[in-house]
């Protein structure tokens, strides 16, 4: 008994640690193993526990990198102790979830030999809605569907049909099918199955990337990555600096023959008042402004010779405490967010402020394909995102670059990355990433952006694929209970 539980233990352990490594990296290649071991305990909440804590331990261990916090001014004795809690915090929220989705599973004993099909893909879709669900809220999620990218392009190609929660539900069947075939050994035929089943959803994702709908034309922008330190960007030197800095960055880009210069998120302060000085060539950057007392993180458009930034879009999703503030007595908050508090814009990501029209995300709005799927139905031709990821490592980078790929093979659209530190990129429809600048690099580059209109069928469809196989596994599993009774 003892050894039974303490291999179950480890399991967990492993399982968790594969599952944390598997983002931006070998993708389903330690996915489906580490959710394989997850099945393995799946009636057992606090072991699934061990394991979502683990997964977030490790994939999210990028936050460490806010210490120090001292800029902020929190005191230095307490920056590495804030910095571990925000990190072990979104770890203990991803434990809790697994345990929810664990005591589900319990309670449908679907871990048993005998237990239908039904019942996995039952707990399947809900795993795959969840994490549809969570990527519209505060905290940033990396879910199991956008581990895929950038190791395995041709499952991700199911994302055209199925998105991102269709990606989640797919491996944990995969990992179902793995765990059954090696805990029960169910023999060759089985294992050829699996393999065959492997192979299928491959050549059927690889199919459907190669379909694209024919660009309408081109858009010629230039990117700029100025790599200036988020400790430093709100000091008076910096501030003083900045327009010189934005000045010269316009000029690079007309010299590249484009229609607008591109620059990241929160570049411009809040009291900036109208075009630069001689600007040759119209500016989108990220930037702070107020509506009316209320201070918003947007999309600006600065056309030459304008008198006033003109707002495209408001960052809709803000971090909490960086950007959101709770409603507390200032004295309270005093060093909480060097912004000093945010109010979220409109939920939709659809910009029609500039032509053609843009799904924009701004910063980790780019883990929401379902609302950019949304921006592309109503008319968007390409899609941006625009994020300042410093002083995070290039870990977050390369994670951030994949959800930005995945969205590119979702909507049918280039999109073009813009961020301060990195990743500057741009993707292509077809999930082919095309580096513009090296990370921690400052430069101005040059992008072709092709616009196009045809919709995939998960713009069209949304998550209604999950919704119907959810409600048709509850529907046979209903049917199979009584038909056992």
């Amino acid at each position: 008994m003892g050894d039974h539980r303490s291999q179950s233990f480890w399991r967990a352990v492993l399982g968790g640690a594969l599952a944390g490594l598997a983002p931006a990296s070998a993708g389903p290649l330690l996915m489906i193993p580490s959710l394989a071991l997850l099945w393995s305990i799946a009636n057992r909440p606090r072991l699934a526990a061990i394991w979502g804590l683990l997964a977030v331990l490790v994939s999210h261990r990028w936050l460490l990198a806010l210490h120090p916090l001292t800029w902020m001014g929190v005191p230095a004795a307490l920056s590495l102790p804030i910095a571990a809690a925000i990190w072990l915090f979104c770890a203990l929220c991803g434990s809790a979830l697994l345990a929810v989705w664990s005591a589900l599973s319990r309670w449908l004993d679907a871990t048993k030999q005998n237990a239908g099909l039904w019942t996995v893909l039952l707990l399947a879709s809900i795993w795959g809605l969840a994490e549809v669900g969570l990527a519209s809220m505060p905290l940033f999620w990396l879910g199991i569907g956008g581990s895929v990218l950038p190791f395995d392009p041709a499952l991700a190609g199911l994302s055209r049909w199925i998105g991102n929660g269709g990606l989640a539900a797919l491996q944990l069947v995969l990992a179902w099918g793995l765990w059954i075939g090696l805990s029960h050994r169910r023999g060759l035929l089985w294992g050829l199955l699996w393999l065959l089943s492997v192979l299928l959803v491959h050549l059927l994702g690889a199919a459907s990337l190669q379909w694209v709908s024919p660009s309408q034309a081109e858009l010629h922008l230039a990117a700029w990555q100025p790599v200036i330190p988020t400790r430093e960007k709100f000091s008076l030197e910096q501030q003083r600096q900045l327009p010189a800095l934005v000045q010269a960055a316009l000029h690079r880009a007309d010299s590249l023959s484009v229609e607008a210069l591109v620059a990241p998120e929160g570049l411009l302060p809040s009291n900036w008042r109208g075009a630069f000085r001689d600007q040759p060539i119209s500016l989108i950057t990220g930037g702070f402004r107020w509506d009316v007392s209320e201070q918003r993180s947007s999309l600006l458009l600065i056309e030459p010779d304008a008198l006033k930034p003109q707002p495209l879009r408001d960052k809709h999703r803000l971090v909490p405490l960086g950007e959101a503030l709770p409603p507390l007595p200032s004295g309270w908050i005093s060093g909480l967010s060097a912004v000093g508090g945010l109010r979220p814009g409109s939920a939709s990501r659809f910009v029609d402020g500039f032509e053609p029209p843009i799904a924009i995300a701004i910063c980790y709005e780019i883990s929401d394909g379902r609302a950019l799927a949304q921006a592309t139905a109503a008319g968007a031709q390409w899609l941006l995102t625009i994020a300042n990821l410093d002083p995070y490592p290039v870990l977050l980078q390369k994670q951030f670059l994949a959800l930005a790929q995945l969205r590119a093979i979702e909507t049918g659209r280039d999109l073009l990355s813009v961020a301060n530190t990195g990743p500057t990129a741009l993707i292509g429809a077809q999930g082919r990433v095309m580096p513009l600048i090296p990370p921690g690099q400052e430069g101005v580059a040059k992008a072709v952006v092709h616009l196009r209109s045809g919709l995939t069928p998960y713009v069209r469809w949304a998550e209604w694929p999950l919704i119907v196989l959810l409600a048709a596994a509850w529907i046979g599993l209903l049917r199979s209970s009584a038909h056992q009774s």
